[in-house]
């Protein structure tokens, strides 16, 4: 299924194609800062599932860390994805989709989180052993 987006104002257009390769939540403090919230909703896609539709022009990136590029639009702020180029994967913030069902899975840097939370997923220490992390579950 394909789904369209956009950043805050609506100047630039994201598509997604097909399905997540996995969503659920990050409680990293990079993820916290950047998105102003205790927790960020993420939906990972393939690279080639994501494209800008329209306003690429538009797109400004932060790269912190060689494992993540942070884009967002340079007119209102607005955030759109991350791009995890080591791992071939695009983290399209869940909130940046409107009609994606957002089903988590897995919570994710969770040994950072200030909001504990109680749903019954898999809590990792880090991230799973196949995205370069120990793959570590911690207690809910």
């Amino acid at each position: 299924m394909d789904h369209m987006g956009s950043c805050f104002c609506g100047a630039v257009k994201i598509e997604v194609t097909g399905s997540p390769a996995a969503m659920g939540y990050c409680h990293c403090n990079s993820c916290r800062s950047w998105s102003g919230g205790p927790v960020n909703a993420f939906s990972l896609w393939k690279s080639d599932a994501v494209q800008i539709k329209s306003g690429a022009e538009h797109v400004g990136t932060f790269q912190k860390t060689p494992f993540s590029q942070r884009m967002y639009c340079k007119l209102c702020g607005g955030h759109l994805m991350n791009g995890h180029q080591p791992a071939g994967l695009i983290d399209v913030f869940a909130a940046t989709i409107p009609t994606l069902r957002f089903a988590p899975g897995v919570h994710v840097n969770y040994a950072e989180t200030v909001l504990p939370m109680k749903d019954g997923l898999p809590k990792l220490k880090d991230f799973p052993a196949e995205l370069g992390g120990s793959g570590e579950q911690v207690p809910e």
